[in-house]
């Protein structure tokens, strides 16, 4: 009674854990459980500000890991004292890491064709990326589409993360690459068992094809970051965007189009303004219309 394990358990059981999605808990429990490896024989009341600055610290060739552990120590220990294991938390004097990363690398087109030359249609591996960049979806969405969600011309997803539920219309790429797929089947991706992926299972796959490309700084979830530069490049607007993606506001569709091409955005954008201008000489134009050919002789002009 005390140790970290018995907390583990004790949170596991508590309403704000059973109250979290279910993509939300597996995340949850896959840190919690390595941590418990090493520590979860410790005693609560031992733990102090130092040792989980050392713990922490110790991450620092992985910030952002470093920083999720943080955040889920600080909910359990709150835990801890809301039953009464500890008087105070010694998370909350403990900073997380402040290096700021752009978080997946989003795709290039010159990456996305390099994929493409490795892995041609018909293999398992183009039947992924096809899957990934023309819906626009994470990785645990994507390894559960199958024939069942073929509703005519769209597919219906149902998002785990967040629950959304989207009808995307299916592109040609998308329609070609699945139209010789069994029907049998689960899913349209499936293991070398015929079992659908696991989201993790098949981040982990999808690793080792790009690694296959020569493209080690690649992933899965770039490749959605990749659909939704695609649509800024085009001039859709956060609206279309969100409806492709999923997301709930303009700031999260924000952060996966900052990759667009800025001096190509940038073109369309002063070539707009040689357009206004030139709009705002034609009526100076049409408001000197009438005037004697010696008054228009005796302005200058700009």
């Amino acid at each position: 009674m005390g140790s970290f394990d018995a907390l583990a358990v004790s949170y596991y059981r508590s309403t704000k854990f059973t109250g979290l999605r279910e993509s939300t808990q597996r995340v949850y429990r896959l840190i919690i459980e390595r941590f418990r490896e090493n520590h979860g024989h410790r005693i609560i009341r031992d733990l102090r500000y130092e040792h989980i600055e050392h713990i922490i610290g110790a991450m620092s060739d992985r910030p952002q890991a470093g920083n999720r552990l943080l955040s889920i120590l600080k909910i359990m220990l709150d835990h801890a004292v809301a039953k009464r294991w500890i008087v105070h938390n010694p998370t909350l004097s403990v900073d997380g890491f402040k290096k700021k990363t752009k978080g997946f690398h989003t795709w290039t087109e010159e990456e996305i064709a390099a994929y493409e030359a490795r892995h041609p249609e018909g293999t398992k591996a183009h039947l992924a990326l096809v899957l990934l960049l023309y819906t626009a979806q994470r990785r645990g969405d994507v390894v559960a589409m199958g024939w069942s969600q073929i509703k005519g011309k769209v597919i219906a997803v149902k998002q785990t993360k967040t629950g959304a539920e989207l009808d995307l219309f299916m592109l040609p790429a998308l329609v070609e690459a699945i139209r010789s797929l069994p029907r049998d089947k689960p899913t349209f991706l499936t293991t070398e068992l015929g079992k659908p992926f696991t989201p993790a299972g098949f981040g982990n796959w999808f690793r080792d094809r790009c690694n296959e490309a020569g493209l080690p700084q690649c992933s899965a979830h770039g490749l959605r970051k990749a659909a939704a530069r695609r649509m800024a490049e085009g001039r859709m607007s956060g609206d279309i965007i969100k409806a492709v993606t999923g997301h709930s506001n303009l700031q999260q569709v924000s952060v996966y189009t900052a990759d667009a091409n800025q001096a190509a955005l940038a073109e369309k954008g002063l070539k707009a303004i040689a357009g206004k201008k030139k709009q705002s000489k034609i009526v100076q134009q049409a408001e000197i219309v009438g005037q004697k050919d010696e008054e228009k002789d005796g302005k200058a002009t700009d």
